[in-house]
């Protein structure tokens, strides 16, 4: 068997099973923290250095597009906590088969989601 191998890789073919799909979320929630802490930590600073800043603090949040940031940084915070118990549970070999990964990776996303709507629902 001499077959030929591609010479380029078509990425839009590629069809990831659920846990693939739940890994790269994983990913991409934990550099979505990652780069926001300065962000959060100035909010911080801001709602703990005088009454005025705080005011302002909550000027800037009440606006619509930033009030949609931290909903995405709440599914961010969820799906990495979520997918890190999963996670957690493969490591400890809570979940053995592939039947089981399967299933975990839709609650995490069940979860996650649920969670960010029921939280962003409060948020807004």
């Amino acid at each position: 068997m001499n077959r030929e191998r591609p010479k380029h890789l078509a990425l839009h073919q590629i069809r990831l099973p659920l846990p693939g799909i739940v890994s790269i979320l994983h990913r991409i929630s934990g550099v979505m923290l990652f780069l926001s802490l300065p962000v959060l930590l100035l909010m911080l600073q801001y709602s703990l250095a005088s009454i005025e800043t705080h005011t302002r603090l909550l000027e800037l949040l009440a606006h619509p597009l930033s009030k949609l940031t931290l909903i995405g940084l709440l599914w961010a915070f969820l799906h990495h906590f979520c997918a890190g118990i999963r996670y957690l549970a493969i490591d400890l070999h809570y979940v053995r088969s592939l039947e089981q990964a399967r299933n975990s990776s839709k609650v995490v996303l069940a979860v996650s989601l649920a969670l960010t709507v029921l939280l962003g629902a409060k948020l807004w």
